[in-house]
């Protein structure tokens, strides 16, 4: 059977958008040259970068990212293929460079109003890890504090993932993320999971990953944000190859305990992750969540938000019991 064949109109925007890309690809390897020279003057640096990125940016896929992205905020507009040839000179150009030097400009593109500025700025925190890794993860923290979208979030996994395997006691800062009130900071404790197998790293497909990652996801798992919930299935479905009998353990648990209490949000997640398990597995998690489904505004089921809850109201009661002391 052959695939159908794209419509006309399929056609002319992917056509419209190779041709973009053709046309501009020279002048995004100029910039990423350029910005390597001015790598240790900030201001400048940041005015080049805005100015490169606004000249070839395509008013057409501003409409298409926004789509795609709800909250996105500003945005200029490079097609992702020119980013990631400007950034490929830059890092490049830069291989010799000071640490500090790419970190200042670092700092400076992750605070831009522009999205685009900022996920550039994302793609150097990965080799700034090794160089300097406590002023690269702050940088990291406060730009996972900022996140406001999926991209930003999605883009921000990479090093975070990299960082783990770099320094396990990064795991901890994973843990208080589980409990973040922000959605996006949750979803990057799933997406930063499904990142980890796919970092060139040495452990990055080591069980002991699984099983702590499996621990995360179990606090996570009913979270009550779509957002959320898409992290985390993708993050069982990477985390399947690597220790299946581990997941699919993991899996038929909270099956278990999604048919029990009638829970949507897990079972979403669940039937999400299912592609990657074993056929017989499948056929029984399916049968198990049969008529499960999510329902709008109910209370996030994770043993997460329960612990929230719970330690919201026994600080409530000590502030009652001070109260009546006084």
């Amino acid at each position: 059977m052959t695939a159908p064949a794209p419509s006309p109109t399929q056609s002319a925007v992917t056509e419209a958008s190779n041709r973009f890309v053709a046309e501009h690809l020279e002048q995004a390897v100029t910039l990423g040259a350029r910005l390597a020279e001015l790598v240790s003057e900030p201001d400048a640096f940041v005015k080049a970068t805005r100015f490169g990125f606004t000249a070839m940016a395509d008013p057409a896929y501003i409409d298409g990212v926004r789509t795609v992205t709800p909250g996105l905020g500003s945005v200029l507009g490079v097609r992702l293929p020119l980013l990631e040839a400007a950034h490929k000179q830059f890092r490049a150009a830069t291989k010799q460079t000071a640490a500090p030097l790419i970190l200042d400009v670092t700092d400076r593109l992750l605070l831009d109003e522009a999205a685009d500025i900022r996920w550039f700025g994302m793609w150097n925190l990965e080799r700034l890890l090794r160089k300097d890794p406590e002023r690269t993860w702050q940088l990291m923290r406060c730009a996972a504090r900022e996140a406001g979208e999926w991209i930003s979030v999605d883009t921000l996994a990479h090093p975070y993932a990299a960082g783990l395997l770099l320094d396990p006691r990064r795991w901890s800062d994973l843990q208080t993320l589980v409990h973040s009130p922000s959605r996006w900071e949750r979803r990057l404790v799933g997406s930063t999971i499904a990142t980890l197998p796919h970092v060139r790293h040495a452990g990055a497909k080591d069980k002991g990953v699984v099983s702590r990652s499996l621990t995360l996801i179990g606090q996570l798992i009913g979270d009550e944000e779509p957002d959320v919930q898409k992290a985390l299935s993708w993050a069982l479905r990477s985390l399947a190859p690597i220790d299946p009998p581990a997941v699919v353990s993991f899996v038929e648990r909270e099956a278990c305990a999604a048919h029990d209490t009638n829970d949507g949000y897990r079972a979403w997640v669940l039937r999400d992750a299912l592609p990657k398990l074993p056929a017989e597995t499948q056929e029984a998690v399916r049968a198990s969540l049969s008529g499960i489904r999510r329902r709008p505004g109910a209370p996030s089921t994770s043993r997460a938000a329960t612990s929230a809850v719970e330690s919201a109201s026994s600080r409530r009661s000590r502030r009652r019991a001070q109260s009546r002391e006084e």
